[in-house]
């Protein structure tokens, strides 16, 4: 499903150069639920991005169903996002000036659906994240908790076969961080490959599996404690 083969991210920064990953070599199942843990600068955001082709490797490929992202040209890495991956983070993104079910419609006006189907989508979508009653609330109309929800089902627009998320809980207390959590536990549970960056321990648990970075290495990949417990 995803795939890293030996990939490298350096940048120069004040005439140095800055490692931001160090041949990172990866390999991420169909179905998998991942949490990238690490201090931070450790490559974890770095990581994401790449996987969901928007930052291109120094050296090394990335590869999505197969395909490797980066000798694909902008549009096509673009087509292969959209047809594919879904992203969340932690500053939801949300278009002020436009309600919830606007803001969760934009990639479905962007993949071409007519106005109808748009709303349709969008507010079964919103629904399903617990904000039927808040269709036409606007982002500043709507608490931190709710404005995940919202972003989370604009993430679902699409139906991504693979959700990345930087952060999802960073925002978030801890009753409402659970329930962001069990989201990502169900749609992980539908078949979508999640891969999660997160320095909320609790949260890193959850996932089937977690990989730590460190200075651009990484430096574990285990099954979590979740994944004992549910075997």
């Amino acid at each position: 499903m995803l795939c890293m083969e030996n990939v490298t991210k350096t940048y120069e920064m004040r005439r140095q150069t800055v490692v931001a990953l160090d041949n990172a070599t990866l390999n991420i199942p169909e179905g998998d639920f991942v949490s990238l843990i690490g201090p931070s600068g450790s490559g974890k955001s770095t990581l994401l991005v790449m996987l969901g082709g928007m930052l291109s490797p120094s050296s090394g490929r990335v590869l999505l169903k197969g395909e490797s992202m980066y000798d694909l040209n902008a549009d096509g890495r673009a087509r292969l996002r959209k047809a594919s991956v879904g992203f969340v983070f932690q500053t939801f993104n949300l278009i002020s000036y436009l309600s919830a079910k606007e803001n969760v419609q934009i990639p479905l006006y962007l993949s071409g659906h007519n106005d109808a189907d748009q709303r349709e989508r969008a507010a079964e979508l919103l629904d399903r994240v617990g904000l039927g009653d808040r269709l036409d609330h606007k982002p500043t109309e709507l608490s931190v908790g709710e404005q995940q929800r919202v972003a989370l089902a604009r993430m679902l627009a699409n139906d991504p076969s693979v959700i990345l998320a930087d952060e999802p809980t960073g925002n978030l207390d801890p009753e409402t961080s659970e329930q962001i959590i069990g989201f990502f536990e169900e749609f992980n549970r539908e078949g979508r490959t999640v891969v999660m960056v997160t320095h909320n321990p609790d949260a890193a648990e959850r996932a089937k599996r977690v990989l730590k970075l460190r200075d651009g290495k990484i430096v574990d990949d285990r099954a979590s404690i979740h994944s004992f417990d549910a075997a």
